[in-house]
């Protein structure tokens, strides 16, 4: 994560949670500046409190971060929001977008898988519905989430880098590792935006790998920052 100013709004999260599971998390709070990272952080909280109790059951938990989001934070605060869980065992990624971007799964073969919203954003709504997402993982597969300080970084003439300049520069360089294949986003979007920075930048790339005998070993990843 790049803040626009000193702190920022937008948080990411890894939470290696036993039985072979790794949770990729990323948000946007509403703002910037010290209020929004102040929200933030209350939503990283409120997200790890609940995560030990109720990851079986990703819904509920969605349904328990909002809840404490709405109860501890302004009544206009609100949030967009991606968690996803991924199993080494089985190979797959359950997920909820909590109105935030699409994730990016770019597959081995080439193909694009978009995952997209399955509920309205955090905190606006005490009563409030989930559904999960679910997809699969195979050896060679990148997933990337990122926030819109991304895809709306402006040109010189006032044009977004947007999410299709997000998925080349992504199919580009998919055999990089994680770490360097973020750098090589970071790199293009400053190059696309080199005026000052308008919001906070926030990206996460994990890919699917093989290891030497050949069985899949999960979500090595990078973050931007």
């Amino acid at each position: 994560m790049s803040a626009a100013r000193q702190v920022g709004g937008d948080y990411y999260d890894f939470l290696a949670t036993g039985q072979e599971r790794l949770c990729l998390v990323v948000g946007d709070v509403a703002g910037k500046g010290i209020a929004a990272a102040l929200l933030m952080a209350n939503l990283q909280a409120n997200l790890r409190s609940q995560c030990a109790v109720a990851l079986d059951e990703p819904a509920q938990l969605m349904q328990s971060v909002n809840r404490l989001f709405c109860e501890n934070t302004p009544e206009n605060a609100y949030a967009t929001f991606f968690f996803s869980e991924y199993s080494d065992q089985t190979g797959r990624l359950r997920y909820a977008n909590c109105g935030h971007l699409p994730a990016l799964l770019v597959r081995a073969t080439g193909n694009v898988e978009r995952l997209e919203s399955t509920a309205t954003v955090l905190g606006r709504f005490p009563l409030w519905e989930c559904s999960i997402g679910e997809t699969s993982l195979s050896a060679g597969d990148t997933l990337a989430l990122y926030t819109d300080g991304v895809t709306e970084a402006g040109s010189p003439d006032g044009e977004e880098f947007g999410e299709q300049r997000l998925l080349d520069c992504l199919m580009l360089h998919r055999e990089l590792p994680s770490h360097l294949l973020v750098s090589a986003v970071i790199d293009e979007v400053r190059r696309y935006s080199p005026h000052e920075q308008q919001d906070d930048i926030t990206l996460i790339v994990a890919k699917c790998r093989l290891d030497k005998s050949g069985d899949q070993i999960g979500l090595p990843y990078g973050v931007a920052g």
